[in-house]
């Protein structure tokens, strides 16, 4: 109880989002594999991955380190393996929040369902085959072959008349995208799962199939029994009748665009999978528990500059100063693996300062760390510097140039403005022995341009009261030679 209680007391707002979204990842891991047929491999996974956290809870050396040459090749292995249903998984992730086909109306679906339900039912009573692919959210193109386009309006004659034997798109898909026929004779993917297939013909395995790696609902119309069947979610069903179809028409098109008054699909998401909910929630606390708590505390030594900031516009700091100090950090393996030591610095304020030298102790909210680090010590622990007084000083203006004017030109006069310009310099320093010029105006281009604004060098110890030296407009006056 009191390790339970030490767990609980060391954990932070940062471990709790972490295991949160750990739980999310493997949440969506079980849903997404729960009635595929990879889920197996993904079992036989999780039994490795087992066995090695047991291992290394036990100290087992060998076996932890054989483990661990697997799981680092282990990302190829899940790339070959789940290749299709990454794909796919990452297209939901694009899709993800976006609503049904919102050009259509509840209406005009209601109208398809009727015209899908008479069509099949009159096609399975003549003994006319027929594949019929209805599209859901997620995107087809990359599934289907052949085919030819077409924007018609759905209808009973149109659906007919492209199932006719002698038709020459007879053998194929036709796919609907809401009330509106977009291609037939297209050719789909064939099913993988052999069970699944049983002694089905070619337009079931290819219904499966399709139904395996997309949403998309599939009607499929047996010309040798006379029966419609469905395909969806890796599900081949048989139905009873045109009635039935109606009915699982409707249930799919409810579900591309649901009421408005029922719940959002974020909340009839958290109503279901409770069960999946749990092992995801316990999954993420073991892996917390074995990868990311520790509670030894290991100590690392940095060498980090050190910044002056926030100095007061009255004082300078003189040369020299201290440019860097040794930091002692304390805090588990895993804080000091996420850390980048290019982000640590030493912020040094310069507020509170007063004329003369003096002596400032280094603290360790001085040093920008994350939380989950703390500083043990910092060597030095302390700095000397020495503040000078900063004096207001009238320094007059320098024109620098450069380049010489062009020939027939003559450069009669040069003006700046302002002529002279308020700075703080420090006490010690003559104003007379402070220089303070523009930037070097180029003659070379006169006298298409005789009106330059320039930005001005000063010495490091110069300040301005306004923390931004001001520009110089500097204007030449020509004469033609």
């Amino acid at each position: 109880m009191s390790s339970l209680l030490a767990v609980v007391n060391s954990l932070r707002i940062q471990d709790v989002l972490d295991m949160m979204i750990i739980s999310l990842m493997v949440y969506v891991l079980l849903i997404w594999f729960k009635d595929r047929a990879s889920r197996f491999v993904l079992m036989g996974i999780s039994l490795v991955g087992a066995i090695y956290v047991t291992a290394r809870f036990f100290q087992l050396y060998l076996t932890t380190l054989v483990l661990q040459g697997f799981f680092a090749i282990l990302i190829f292995v899940l790339v070959v393996i789940f290749q299709e249903d990454l794909r796919r998984f990452f297209e939901r992730l694009a899709i993800f929040g976006r609503l049904g086909r919102q050009a259509q109306a509840p209406g005009s679906y209601h109208e398809g369902t009727e015209v899908l339900a008479a069509t099949a039912a009159n096609l399975a009573r003549n003994r006319i085959g027929a594949l019929i692919v209805i599209t859901g959210r997620e995107p087809l193109a990359r599934h289907l072959s052949g085919g030819t386009a077409l924007d018609g309006l759905i209808s009973q004659a149109l659906l007919e008349s492209i199932f006719d034997p002698s038709s020459p798109g007879h053998d194929g898909a036709v796919i609907i995208a809401g009330n509106r026929i977009t291609s037939f004779g297209c050719h789909l993917p064939l099913a993988t799962d052999m069970e699944r297939i049983g002694t089905t013909g070619l337009r079931h395995t290819a219904a499966l199939g399709l139904a395996e790696r997309s949403d998309a609902l599939c009607i499929v119309v047996s010309e040798e029994r006379g029966v419609i069947s469905i395909a969806r979610n890796e599900k081949l069903q048989t139905l009873s009748g045109g009635a039935a179809l109606r009915n699982e028409l409707e249930n799919f098109y409810r579900e591309l665009l649901p009421e408005k008054k029922k719940p959002s699909r974020i909340i009839l998401e958290l109503r279901k999978n409770t069960r999946e909910k749990v092992i995801a929630v316990i999954l993420a606390g073991i892996l917390w528990m074995v990868f990311g708590y520790q509670k030894e505390t290991v100590r690392r030594e940095f060498l980090i500059p050190i910044t002056y900031q926030d100095a007061s516009p009255n004082y300078v700091l003189e040369e020299p100063r201290l440019r860097e100090a040794r930091v002692i950090l304390a805090g588990t393996t895993q804080a000091f693996q996420l850390l980048n030591p290019e982000t640590l610095k030493i912020s040094f304020k310069q507020t509170g300062l007063r004329e003369g030298k003096q002596t400032v102790v280094l603290t360790g909210d001085m040093v920008k760390t994350p939380s989950n680090l703390t500083v043990a010590a910092i060597i030095p622990p302390e700095i000397t510097v020495t503040a000078t007084r900063l004096h207001p000083a009238d320094i007059p203006l320098t024109v620098t140039t450069t380049g010489k004017p062009p020939r027939g030109i003559a450069v009669q006069e040069i003006s700046v403005e302002p002529s002279s310009v308020r700075v703080l310099i420090p006490g010690a320093a003559a104003p007379g022995k402070i220089r303070i010029s523009t930037e070097p105006v180029d003659l070379a281009g006169l006298p298409d341009q005789t009106s330059f604004t320039v930005s001005l060098r000063y010495p490091p110890a110069v300040k301005f009261a306004d923390e931004k030296p001001p520009l110089a407009k500097v204007t030449v006056r020509i004469r033609k030679k």
